[in-house]
């Protein structure tokens, strides 16, 4: 399920959000990724990614997503929890010349990655790689992780 918190987004969008769209798009991303369980998605602010940062991760600063995965004994059922600000989705969009949607794709992807183990902060290339793969193959336009180089 993706939840809109606060429901009525005062960014200003010329693509509204579309709940069924992205729901869509997260079923499709769930499959290439390779996961089966469920997935609950918020889209919120940077104050609420700040916190949720500062709270988990020790970190006092907004974010663009978080990946809450689950333990593995549920995992199947329930894959895990992500976060994303739109507040800074709305930036990147901008940045990079595309769509608040489509930034919030991109994130879904690389909070998927996440959700399924992969780790860009510790691995050698791997999770770029399979960013980049799935990215070709979900339609989608440049990747978090790529982005950062």
């Amino acid at each position: 399920m993706i939840a809109i918190d606060p429901p009525s987004s005062p960014l200003a969008e010329p693509t509204p959000l579309s709940k069924s769209a992205l729901t869509r798009f997260l079923n499709r991303a769930r499959t290439a990724v390779g996961i089966s369980g469920h997935v609950e998605v918020v889209l919120t602010s940077d104050a609420e990614l700040k916190r949720l940062n500062k709270a988990f991760r020790g970190k006092n600063k907004a974010t663009d997503i978080l990946s809450f995965p689950t333990p593995p004994e549920i995992a199947e059922e329930h894959a895990g929890d992500l976060a994303i600000s739109l507040e800074t989705a709305a930036r990147q969009a901008k940045e990079h010349g595309h769509t608040l949607p489509d930034e919030v794709k991109i994130l879904l992807l690389h909070g998927l990655l996440h959700l399924d183990g992969e780790d860009h902060e510790t691995d050698a290339g791997e999770m770029a790689a399979r960013e980049l793969e799935l990215r070709k193959l979900l339609k989608l336009k440049t990747a978090l992780i790529e982005r950062a180089k």
